[in-house]
């Protein structure tokens, strides 16, 4: 492996999902104020993130599906609320 490739802050981090508190520890230069203990009982520095792999949709199989019928049933309420003001 070539030397002095990677900055000198590549080390590894802890990036925190806020939303269900899960920890993925992956090499970074990112810039961490925090730290936490990690699985392995070390300290390292610690990232919040709002959505990762383990909280996505997708990867989760637990996608939120919208009521069509209730979408339609409210632009029909909100459309003739705004022609009924037109007319007054």
């Amino acid at each position: 492996m070539k030397k002095d490739i990677h900055p000198k802050e590549y080390r590894p981090v802890v990036f925190l999902d806020n939303s269900n508190g899960a920890m993925f520890l992956i090499s970074s230069t990112i810039a961490a104020k925090e730290t936490v203990k990690f699985t392995d009982g070390k300290d390292y520095p610690v990232h919040p993130v709002e959505i990762s792999s383990a909280s996505h949709p997708f990867y989760t199989n637990q996608e939120k599906t919208l009521d069509a019928a209730g979408r339609v049933e409210k632009f029909k309420s909100r459309q003739s609320k705004a022609t009924a003001k037109k007319k007054l």
